[in-house]
């Protein structure tokens, strides 16, 4: 994902100058999916995990380019086989106080059918979710350990954590009702998952 801080609900309706991690006052009620709708429109993404407000900037190009290599390898295995759907950017709707934008997600017919409401949004897990990671501590903690809970705890099967820099990605997938890491892949690895069947990519054509 993009680079973000946590913020208030003061600081959501002023100009972002500084990357910070801003706490919430205890008496503060939480985030909620009804507040996304009175964010600015600009160029912004607003994510809500646990009540919490990330608030993320525009991404590295190359974080951009590596998204659409994922969704591009997904669509056209899912146009070719008619398995699934792939999403870039989706909004997934997990509750009222969990409410995010992966990078890219891929879920089957069936699933797609379920999930998505009349506004485009899709509420509930898909199989399979993928993110990007960003430079920045904050940013890796967030992909690594935050989303990785929230993905676990609501019944995504396999969740994907690229890197681009280090060319290299972790997949998790579900054991025992939680994703565990099941694997690192690297360059000259080729990736090939349960979910598609027949489906393999090398990670070199991924971050090229």
């Amino acid at each position: 994902m993009t680079q973000a801080i946590v913020a208030t609900s003061e600081t959501a309706n002023n100009s972002i100058a500084t990357e910070v991690s801003i706490p919430k006052p205890e008496e503060q009620m939480l985030w909620t999916s009804a507040d996304l709708e009175l964010m600015p429109d600009n160029d912004s993404r607003y994510e809500i995990i646990n009540g919490e407000l990330y608030v993320t900037r525009s991404p590295h190009n190359k974080h951009q380019k590596t998204c659409g290599r994922f969704f591009t390898v997904l669509d056209i295995w899912s146009r070719a086989t008619n398995l699934g759907e792939a999403e870039i950017g989706a909004g997934l709707i997990f509750g009222n106080n969990d409410d995010v934008i992966p990078d890219v997600i891929w879920m089957s017919k069936e699933k797609y059918a379920d999930l998505i409401d009349d506004t485009g949004y899709f509420r509930g897990a898909p199989e399979l979710v993928i993110e990007v990671l960003s430079a920045g501590t904050d940013d890796e903690k967030r992909d690594r350990q935050v989303k990785l809970k929230l993905y676990s705890n609501h019944g995504v099967l396999e969740y994907w954590i690229a890197d681009w820099r280090a060319k290299q990605m972790q997949v998790y997938r579900r054991e025992n009702g939680v994703l565990k890491l099941a694997m690192t892949l690297f360059e000259t690895d080729t990736l090939t998952s349960p979910l598609l069947p027949e489906f393999s990519c090398l990670i070199s054509q991924i971050f090229a």
